[in-house]
């Protein structure tokens, strides 16, 4: 069941689609011109990365994501979704060539918290996770998550995809999408709140 707020107005869909399908269809002629996907995608991408593993290894699992895009460009297929889920889609499969140093990352947060006061610009875009920076009962939790749970969880969180949108990122069912979320909410809600009785 589709619900109204997942949805983007079919007009936005369909020209996102078709916006999709024109930048890849350029690129297959002009492999130069693959440089508006990277232009249009890298910073959400990065975000989403960066996110997950930190900033250090963010830079080269981001570009390794656009160059996997590049060479299955011609597999693109605008009938199963847009070009930015198929985007977060090859990068949460790079994530999780690096799922050790993932839940490393979350589990050192939550031993020491993040220190923000010299942070640069990238630990700035990956502190964004809560609104004062990732706490360490936050990171906890995370860790505590299945593989799966947890990416269905930060791509909401720091890719903004919508359930239809991770549906086609991930290659499952929308129905998956949603009982994974509940799931890993639930999970959350009570390692969190577990913590706040400490």
């Amino acid at each position: 069941m589709t619900h109204l707020a997942d949805a983007p107005p079919p007009a936005a869909a369909d020209n996102a689609a078709d916006d999709g399908k024109r930048l890849i269809a350029a690129s297959i002629r002009d492999p130069d011109r693959f440089t508006e996907v990277y232009d249009r995608y890298h910073a959400a991408v990065y975000r989403y990365v960066a996110g997950r593993l930190g900033p250090q290894p963010a830079d080269d699992v981001t570009a390794e994501t656009f160059l996997v895009a590049f060479r299955r460009r011609g597999r693109f297929d605008p009938e199963r979704g847009e070009l930015r889920p198929w985007l977060f889609g090859i990068a949460t499969k790079l994530v999780a060539q690096h799922r050790r140093a993932e839940t490393r990352r979350y589990q050192a947060l939550a031993r020491v918290g993040a220190d923000r006061s010299d942070a640069g610009h990238e630990e700035r875009v990956v502190t964004w996770v809560t609104a004062e920076g990732m706490q360490p009962q936050l990171a906890r939790a995370l860790a505590g998550l299945s593989a799966k749970e947890r990416d269905v969880v930060l791509l909401v969180a720091l890719g903004d995809l919508g359930h239809e949108e991770i549906a086609v990122a991930l290659d499952i069912p929308y129905g998956t999408v949603g009982s994974r979320l509940n799931r890993a909410r639930r999970k959350l809600r009570a390692a969190l709140d577990t913590e706040g009785l400490d």
